[in-house]
């Protein structure tokens, strides 16, 4: 299973104080829109993704079809596709993706201790 880039995001209390912060660690803009209260932060091959505002809880973010630089990868597993072999492990989703669509799409799951875990398409 090909599950794309990693991340973490987090939801922070104040975007620009969370940005200094991971500054300091050597992390830099990497996309997103502070006017929306969001930025990608990267370091290497590390992002963080910080999110004011938008969600409740920090949680992993995987994303299909693209590599750490937001790039478009061939031969990726689709999110459906993912989305499937995960429900058939008995998997508890939810959102789901719309299996019957093609392209950005994106489901949820939570682990047992209740962390949030988005696998969220773009391409």
């Amino acid at each position: 299973m090909q599950l794309g880039a990693f991340s973490i995001s987090l939801a922070v209390k104040d975007l620009a104080a969370s940005r200094a912060f991971y500054e300091k660690f050597g992390f830099t803009v990497f996309g997103g829109d502070a006017s929306q209260n969001w930025l990608i932060l990267k370091n290497g091959d590390h992002v963080i993704g910080l999110f004011q505002g938008m969600f409740d809880r920090n949680m992993l973010t995987f994303n299909p079809g693209w590599d750490q630089n937001a790039k478009p990868v061939e031969g990726f597993t689709d999110v459906r596709e993912l989305q499937r072999r995960l429900r058939e492990q008995g998997v508890e989703l939810a959102p789901e993706a719309d299996e019957t669509t093609t392209g950005p799409a994106y489901f949820m799951a939570v682990d047992p201790d209740g962390n949030p875990i988005l696998f969220d398409q773009h391409v």
